[in-house]
């Protein structure tokens, strides 16, 4: 991959200057805001907004930051709403680097959301096409492929905006990393630190770390040719370049990323000092220092699962239930009427190997065709750094279904790798390099009128004719799809270990017998199952024929025959909006899409701002700080509750190790404990998180309120102590304790006891008297010194404890409670979150924004210096 470093962008658009050099991106650009204007016209022009579950969830557990920012224009880095406390870096904090928001915003033309990462796609992935010089009209085509991948679009239907964010990046960031290693150093370090800045800012690590492996199989590819070429001290030098701009992009994001990284230390994401599970055995297996194994592959893509790259519908779709249309209607049409209509309604269509999922990952049937094409016809080593990378996006995608052992491997071993869960979304690294080699090969044959005679050297010095690897191409993807159509029980079966579990579940919920529901089952699953071969049947052959249309354009393109470049690229085009644009209706279309101006009540965004009769009965009360366990949710599961409360439940990934496991051995239990007795006299771990009101189902199942005498307060003096040996100990000593009299402190913490003697005085208070979520006072007052415990969750990364003004050392007890001993007398005792990491890393990030664009408008002076803009007179690409 040695060119030359003349030029940024595509020699086709390289020109002496005047308006006309824009006229080919102007086009682009006209045709990239026409699809997404199109596609999203319910929210451009109709006043709507796209129903996001997840988004409703982040609205939740943020409520208490969002409204201490109006109130105070500060941020609070840390929130008591969800799971009795944690650090708010990854709900809510608006950093010094935030403002560069709105440079996404003008990359997207001030399209709304969230229309405009649709937009950044497409820009994103045509200004790479341009920059490795490949036809303008087939970079576009390039943006769309890529832009149009179903799974960004199911991201968007189901909230995940942050992933989506980092993903309409991906694209020129590489393309800033080519142009440095292409020698321009000014130019290409300036965009791979302006998009590396992006794409670090956008906050969804795991995203960018996936991304990392495209860089490094295409860095590797450069040293490759470096040492072939004995350029070895220009490669160094390049990197050099790329890693001074990374130090740029790492240093304006410094704040977020060295709070996250001081967090994840702490949360499910970090390691745990137990060796025993809830049940008491040893847990000597799954466990890494990240996520368990079983948590991070919970979402793994199945082995013959990766065929939905192909067709979109391999293993039945979403996990909505099957439904009822003209083919599902014939192949269920053997049964009983009223069986069939239950049968569409109870059996999911979705039977691959994730417990359940929105949508399936579907690159397009023409991105496959074009992309087993590319691994015989492009040159160089991009395409072998594409290739790998596609495989090991694949590969790791299947996370506990890997036959091989590599994803534990990789969990095992791989720095960082073990603190991602939903191993399945690797993919988005397929979803990327699929269209890229894809419309590379496209861009070689264009420019090669001779392709079908000319013979190409394969990998072992085989030769085969052009024609012969078209052919051999369209067998690889076209085949395999005509040959899923005809016989589809070749390639999976279709049923599943869930079926019957998920059948009996539903049906018992409306009243079913046992007896019944085994008599049902046993008379439509193989209904079931014909349905489902049905909805197979028809996309393996939408794609069969989408890739033969594409095959025979091709071919009467390399023929002279009927077609030139323009009826060519014209008719890509059209073939891969038809095929993607249909696919992605599927799972964003106009049913996603609610009226803002609607009444409330009608409008299912709003519906987490309406408090029910439980939360309006509960905030009657006017203590600014208790807490509140919803028993209608799952404590992991239930963002509704923070919305009013301060719940002791929530919804956050990277929740704290310990209130986790918490959960897992006490707060679990301790429910069913509730649920036997409705008496709170035994739930240690609830009432010493000052549970002051639980909600629970009354008539009709409609919530209500269940006041929690027995909550013990924001904070209260303890007559004892005992230490135990390890977190083992202390957490199995929560089960038979009494929290109001006793702490129990690891003996880690023994010499912050030294010199103390506990003793009960009964005439000792402890106050909460204000209160915000980062900073707590309370008015203390004992005739002797005291071993006082909080009802906040311990954390030493931010939080210090002063008592009249005084730093004073405080500790952990109870396994997530903060501890302190208070001297004898009258005090005033505060709790500060002041987080260095914050502090310090504000001013890094200033420091290194003005540095980005000293950086980006030298650049762009130089580059107009130059006159290095695009025209269409020029052709060709380099090689």
């Amino acid at each position: 991959m040695s060119e030359k470093t003349s030029s940024t962008i595509s020699p086709s658009l390289k020109g002496k200057g005047g308006m006309g050099q824009f006229t080919p991106h102007l086009i682009a650009i006209g045709i990239f805001l026409v699809v997404t204007t199109g596609y999203f016209s319910p929210v451009i022009f109709g006043g709507k907004q796209i129903f996001q579950e997840d988004i409703m969830r982040a609205q939740g557990v943020s409520k208490e930051l969002s409204d201490f920012r109006e109130k105070t224009g500060q941020e609070a880095l840390w929130t008591n709403s969800l799971f009795s406390g944690m650090p708010a870096y990854q709900i809510s904090v608006y950093y010094l680097s935030s403002k560069l928001n709105y440079l996404s915003k003008l990359f997207s033309l001030f399209l709304p959301h969230p229309a405009g990462m649709i937009f950044i796609c497409f820009l994103g992935f045509y200004f790479l096409l341009q920059v490795l010089k490949v036809d303008t009209w087939l970079s576009v085509i390039g943006g769309l492929a890529f832009g149009l991948s179903s799974y960004f679009f199911i991201f968007i239907d189901t909230g995940h905006n942050t992933k989506m964010a980092a993903i309409m990046y991906f694209a020129p960031l590489l393309a800033g990393i080519i142009l440095t290693y292409r020698g321009k150093l000014l130019t290409g370090g300036a965009i791979t630190a302006l998009f590396l800045t992006m794409e670090i800012f956008m906050n969804h690590p795991q995203m960018t770390y996936y991304f990392g492996f495209v860089i490094l199989f295409y860095a590797l590819a450069e040293l490759f040719n470096a040492w072939k070429e004995k350029k070895l001290i220009d490669f160094f030098k390049r990197s050099a370049v790329v890693g001074i701009a990374g130090l740029i992009a790492v240093g304006v994001n410094i704040t977020s990323l060295w709070a996250t990284a001081d967090y994840s230390k702490y949360t499910i994401r970090g390691g745990t000092e137990l060796t025993i599970n809830p049940d008491g055995t040893k847990n000597e297996h799954n466990v890494t220092s990240g996520l368990d194994k079983d948590y991070a592959t919970a979402w793994s893509y199945g082995i013959g699962e990766t065929m939905t790259l192909l067709i979109p519908n391999f293993k039945g779709g979403s996990s909505s239930p099957i439904g009822k249309n003209k083919s599902i209607e014939n192949a269920l049409s053997g049964l009983d009427p009223q069986a069939a209509n239950v049968a569409a309604q109870v059996y999911s269509g979705y039977f691959g190997d994730m417990p359940f999922t929105a949508g399936p990952i579907y690159s397009g049937a023409i991105v496959i065709f074009l992309f087993m094409l590319g691994l015989f016809i492009v040159k160089g080593s991009l395409k072998w750094a594409l290739t790998l990378a596609t495989v090991l996006s694949i590969w790791l995608a299947w996370g506990r279904n890997d036959p091989f052992g590599f994803s534990n491997w990789m969990l095992d071993h791989f720095p960082a790798y073990n603190k991602f869960r939903a191993v399945v979304t690797i993919l988005v690294i397929a979803e990327f390099t699929l269209p890229l080699l894809g419309i590379l090969a496209i861009d070689s044959l264009i420019k090669n009128k001779n392709f079908l005679k000319e013979n190409i050297t394969l990998p072992f010095k085989q030769i085969l004719t052009g024609q012969k690897v078209l052919i051999i191409a369209f067998a690889l993807s076209g085949g395999i799809a005509f040959l899923c159509w005809l016989a589809p029980g070749m390639f999976t079966n279709f049923s599943t270990a869930s079926d019957l579990p998920d059948v009996t579940n539903t049906l018992q919920r409306s009243g079913w017998t046992e007896d019944q529901i085994k008599t049902f089952y046993d008379s439509t699953i193989s209904g079931a199952i014909e349905a489902r071969k049905a909805i197979v049947k028809a996309d393996a052959l939408r794609s069969f024929l989408f890739i033969l249309f594409a095959a025979a354009a091709i071919w009467l393109y390399s023929k002279n025959k009927l077609v030139n470049k323009n009826i060519l690229v014209g008719s890509l085009i059209i073939l891969i909006l038809l095929d993607m644009v249909v696919i992605d209706k599927r799972y964003l279309n106009n049913e996603s899409f609610v009226d803002k101006k609607k009444n409330k009540n009608e409008n299912p965004l709003a519906a987490m701002g309406r408090p029910n009769s439980a939360d309006l009965e509960i905030m009657k009360d006017t203590d600014p700080n208790y807490r509140v366990w919803n028993t209608l949710a799952r404590p992991d599961q239930d963002a509704a509750t923070s919305y009013f409360h301060k719940s002791i439940g929530g919804y956050h990934g990277a929740k704290l190790r310990r209130y986790q496991e918490l959960i897992d051995f006490h707060i679990n239990q301790e429910l069913r404990g509730f649920y036997n007795t409705q008496s709170t006299r035994n739930l240690n771990v609830i009432n010493m998180l000052n549970t002051k009101y639980i909600i629970i189902g009354g008539d009709k199942n409609q919530p209500m309120v269940y006041p929690n005498r027995e909550a013990l307060g924001n904070a209260w003096f303890v007559g004892e102590y005992k230490l135990v040996a390890n977190a083992d100990s202390e957490i199995t000593a929560l089960t038979h304790f009494n929290p109001s009299s006793t702490a129990i402190v690891d003996k880690k913490f023994e010499s912050e006891l030294n010199g103390f003697k506990a003793q009960k005085d009964s005439s000792a208070s402890i106050k909460l008297t204000s209160y915000k979520p980062n900073d707590l006072v309370y008015a203390a007052n004992a005739s002797s010194e005291q071993l006082a415990v909080f009802s906040e969750i311990y954390y030493s990364s931010g939080w210090n404890a002063y008592v009249d003004g005084k730093a004073t050392p405080h500790f952990r007890a109870d396994y997530v409670l903060r501890t302190m001993r208070i001297p004898a007398g009258k005090h005033n005792v505060e709790f500060k979150f002041e987080p260095e990491v914050f502090i310090t890393g504000e001013k890094i990030s200033g420091a290194s924004i003005i540095l980005l664009f000293l950086l980006c408008g030298g650049a762009a002076f130089v580059e107009l210096k130059r006159n290095a803009l695009p025209h269409p007179s020029q052709k060709g690409r380099e090689e």
